[in-house]
């Protein structure tokens, strides 16, 4: 087996044009294209297929996505001037040598748990 790279990142939505205009307009992702009741996104170097599930099992199916960003205050506040639920502010995860990592959770427009994280190179003190 060659696994060397996420392809696509499947989410589930309940309502197909709501969910494209959240991921289009409110986190600004590049729309490459919708069929029936799919919308695919690219972001970076992978791409976000949101998709009406087929059957029940897979209705409530779902992962955390987390967006790289380079600014997590400035990111967090342009996402609450567009009303996004915020479940949390940007805190400190976790710190290995000089590199903090930040995040913050939020919901899309149909209740997936969504992140932001940021890594940032901070001055180790001797």
């Amino acid at each position: 087996m060659d696994i060397h790279k996420i392809g696509q990142i499947g989410v589930p939505v309940k309502d197909i044009d709501r969910a494209t205009l959240f991921y289009k307009k409110t986190l600004e992702l590049s729309h490459l294209f919708s069929s029936g009741s799919m919308a695919f996104f690219e972001c970076g170097n992978s791409r976000i297929l949101l998709s009406v599930p087929e059957n029940e099992e897979y209705e409530y199916a779902s992962s955390v996505i987390y967006f790289q960003v380079k600014d997590i205050h400035q990111s967090y506040e342009s996402l609450k001037e567009k009303h996004v639920y915020m479940l949390d502010k940007p805190h400190l995860v976790t710190k290995i040598g000089d590199t903090e990592t930040w995040m913050v959770f939020f919901k899309d427009s149909e209740g997936n748990t969504l992140a932001l994280m940021s890594e940032c190179q901070v001055p180790i003190h001797s």
